[in-house]
């Protein structure tokens, strides 16, 4: 059946909303992306391979963000872009084919994680003998600070944060079958009724999953007591009332330009430029500065949101 749609169709198709989608994903990585799947599609290769590859290329391009030459950062710019092709190749490869699989989910999690630890282990091993910008004094473990702080500490709560808020604006938007919400309760419930024995890898992933979906929760409390009583006076999203569905989106639209922000794209254009200039200490300051006071906003705004939609809808 998807072999006879168009590749316009099928681009339409793999977008999950006008309202969250990025005109650079939409203009060149989704439509690059799909015509990659086609390409693995008509080879038979499965989705899950396609993100091995991805995680490999992305890996690669972290190592070759450890060197000072231009040629060698040329090379991390175009391995980190076939990465990410490959990250938006997958799951176009999986909702054409109906390829969708634990494994899957999965590696997709796994895959941006383990390019962005090679990309901040690289940095702060070219930055060691670099001196610190207007002093006779090198980086050193300074730099491996500055990383750890903008790897572990902001990048990934603005990445699970952003993520988060796309998925419940899509919720709003669209309902429960064009949303990704998950919440912790029950992906914990599903973690809990496996067996102990024969489930290894789907305990792994509930486990982890589910902590995920608790420090989302964790990070949104005034969303949590709005989500909550909506959820016991519409248990379907679809039941909400038009004028209450329309109005959080209103609230959440403006927010979803920081959403995007704070995920691939603004952090790859930085990256690319800051290591091409041999100035790479300003990516992890990007971080830590200028995403941070983006986060910081964006999560005001959207409590502030559920507050306001609480006191009309639930007070």
């Amino acid at each position: 059946m998807n072999e006879k749609r168009s590749f316009g169709e099928l681009l339409r198709l793999s977008f999950k909303s006008e309202d969250t989608e990025e005109w650079l994903d939409v203009y060149f990585t989704r439509p690059v992306g799909l015509l990659f799947a086609l390409m693995w599609i008509k080879l038979r290769v499965h989705p899950n391979v396609v993100t091995i590859i991805g995680i490999v290329l992305g890996a690669l391009a972290g190592y070759m963000f450890y060197f000072t030459d231009l040629w060698h950062n040329a090379a991390g710019v175009l391995l980190l872009l076939l990465a990410n092709f490959c990250d938006s190749t997958d799951g176009q490869m999986a909702r054409i084919t109906g390829q969708k699989t634990l494994i899957g989910r999965m590696l997709d999690g796994f895959a941006s994680d383990v390019w962005f630890f090679c990309i901040y282990v690289a940095i702060s091993l070219r930055l060691w003998p670099q001196d610190i910008p207007f002093t006779d004094t090198q980086w050193g473990l300074l730099g491996f600070a500055v990383c750890a702080v903008a790897g572990l500490f902001c990048h990934s709560k603005q990445c699970a944060l952003a993520d988060y808020y796309r998925q419940i604006h899509l919720y709003f938007l669209l309902g429960k079958q064009g949303s990704e919400l998950d919440d912790y309760a029950t992906q914990r419930a599903i973690y809990d009724a496996l067996p102990a024995k024969g489930a290894f890898w789907e305990r792994k992933f509930y486990y982890f999953y589910s902590a995920y979906c608790k420090r989302q929760e964790n990070l949104t409390p005034d969303f949590q007591v709005f989500y909550k009583a909506i959820r016991k006076k519409y248990p379907n999203a679809e039941d909400m009332p038009r004028q209450l569905r329309d109005g959080f989106r209103r609230g959440s639209l403006p927010l979803m330009k920081y959403t995007n922000l704070l995920t691939h794209n603004s952090r790859a254009i930085t990256l690319f430029a800051a290591c091409l200039l041999n100035v790479p200490y300003v990516y992890p300051l990007f971080e830590i500065v200028v995403l941070t006071v983006m986060y910081v906003y964006m999560r005001r705004t959207h409590e502030a949101l559920s507050r306001r939609m609480y006191a009309e809808y639930c007070g």
